[in-house]
């Protein structure tokens, strides 16, 4: 069982992009963690049908997300949160095939590990798990980063899911073969793209036509009010011409 349990941007200015994605999607914030302050961000977390979408800005010089927003030339695709049921078994394989990892957290109801985006190019990888109270197959299961209750949060009036991410790359079918082989989950081919099939969702890759380099260049939102996105798209001047949306600095299409 492997869940897309969490997305996150990253943004240069965290209220804007709160205001962007959440108004847009019609996503409530559920959550502010404290947490993030050791690596130098303060965060903002949205459900988005049972998952999550998390945005995090930088509070100080120096950090990886700002040098990241450098690179990338500002707000984008950060990192993409993945829930199974055995968190250390995961961690523990991936090691065996050469991957670093770079943040590791353990606890009897928490474990999670992120791995070296050098290492698995495109984001920051994270496999967690909950524990025994933690559940990759409930919709609504507990999921610490986003706070005690964040199910009472959950809006649904425009938005269903979060249903695909894609990373874009200069050699899309060699990163998608690193993907494949890190997530141990075999590649399929979607739409023309290779892709990686999770539970609730997949993970595309495609060439970079925005000249923007390695990274997540678009996610797939499953709407449950068309209309009302695209019109609050309209007003904060989010929609492009080819009728996609770019909010916080990712593509976004309405599938």
């Amino acid at each position: 069982m492997m869940r897309l349990r969490q997305f996150v941007f990253v943004a240069e200015d965290l209220k804007s992009a709160v205001v962007d994605v959440g108004a847009t999607l019609g996503l409530a914030v559920c959550y502010n963690d404290p947490n993030v302050g050791n690596f130098g961000l303060h965060n903002a977390l949205l459900p988005i049908g049972g998952d999550l979408i998390e945005i995090v800005a930088p509070i100080r010089e120096g950090t990886t997300a700002g040098r990241y927003l450098e690179r990338r030339q500002g707000d984008g695709g950060y990192m993409i949160i993945l829930q199974c049921d055995d968190a250390v078994a995961h961690r523990e394989r991936i090691a065996a095939l050469g991957v670093r990892d770079i943040w590791r957290h353990d606890d009897d109801d928490c474990h999670a590990t992120h791995f070296h985006p050098a290492d698995v190019p495109g984001a920051i990888l994270s496999i967690d798990d909950m524990g025994p109270d933690g559940d990759p197959r409930v919709e609504l299961s507990r999921w610490q980063w986003a706070g005690p209750n964040w199910q009472e949060f959950v809006q649904t009036q425009s938005t269903k899911a979060l249903t695909a991410v894609e990373i874009q790359a200069d050699n899309p079918d060699a990163v998608a073969a690193r993907w494949s082989e890190v997530l141990d989950l075999p590649l399929e081919n979607i739409n023309g793209m290779p892709a990686v099939k999770l539970d609730n969702a997949h993970i595309r890759f495609a060439a970079d036509t925005d000249g923007r380099g390695l990274g997540i260049g678009a996610i797939d939102i499953l709407p449950n009010d068309r209309d009302n996105i695209l019109q609050m798209a309209d007003k904060f001047g989010l929609r492009q011409p080819n009728g996609q949306l770019m909010i916080c600095g990712v593509r976004v299409n309405l599938v």
